[in-house]
């Protein structure tokens, strides 16, 4: 198994279990868990690999990766009510799947031989778009919509980052791992220590 199938099938669990989280919250049916476990889990890469024309689309080619996702929701169908917090493990876990999705998009662009541009985007496309679906349709505030929240701009630096380093280092696995370590690390600290951008405030016209 090569690594850019490691990376898609953990970020498919890991989002796909944030997924079935924001499902127990509103209440679905076991398969309306399926169903908003598998659209977080592929709706990054699906988007990111019709933009890039792929021969085919991830999770068409290979069906495991939905069976891996209806898994993670049915494993949550049946401990939901035992965490205390679903809030809180979404963030976190959403945090996890955004460190390894930006690496996978990163890697299949950059396998597929485009350029710094286009690495750029597909890393944050795979990271925000399966989280963005599943709060749009479950009615949620989208966690890359949250008010100076690092998200985004923390999918956007771990992509810059691995740019960079294969830049200076040339093909190596450091650049997916420092993508990683990068978008986690101002993730977390965004949450846990409430590092932010500075947002626009309106003001009133000068008269």
């Amino acid at each position: 198994m090569s690594v850019l199938s490691v990376l898609d099938y953990l970020s498919v669990f890991i989002f796909a279990l944030t997924g079935a989280l924001v499902a127990s919250r509103a209440q679905l049916d076991l398969v309306g868990f399926v169903f908003i476990a598998s659209l977080t889990a592929v709706g990054g890469g699906t988007v990111r690999d019709v933009l890039l024309d792929r021969d085919m689309v991830f999770w068409v080619a290979n069906p495991w990766y939905l069976a891996t996702a209806s898994v993670a929701a049915v494993l949550v169908f049946f401990t939901a009510h035992l965490l205390e917090s679903r809030r809180r493990a979404i963030d976190w876990l959403d945090a996890g799947a955004l460190a390894v999705a930006v690496p996978a998009g990163v890697g299949v662009a950059v396998t597929l031989g485009h350029g710094p541009v286009v690495v750029l985007i597909m890393g944050m496309v795979t990271g925000a778009f399966g989280g963005l679906m599943r709060d749009v349709v479950c009615n949620e505030v989208p966690l890359v919509l949250r008010q100076g929240e690092l998200y985004l701009s923390a999918a956007f630096a771990g992509a810059l980052v691995a740019i960079l380093t294969r830049a200076v280092l040339g093909p190596t696995p450091w650049a997916l791992i420092a993508c990683a370590a990068v978008t986690f690390l101002l993730r977390a600290g965004s949450m846990a220590f409430g590092w932010r951008l500075p947002v626009y405030k309106s003001r009133p016209p000068r008269s």
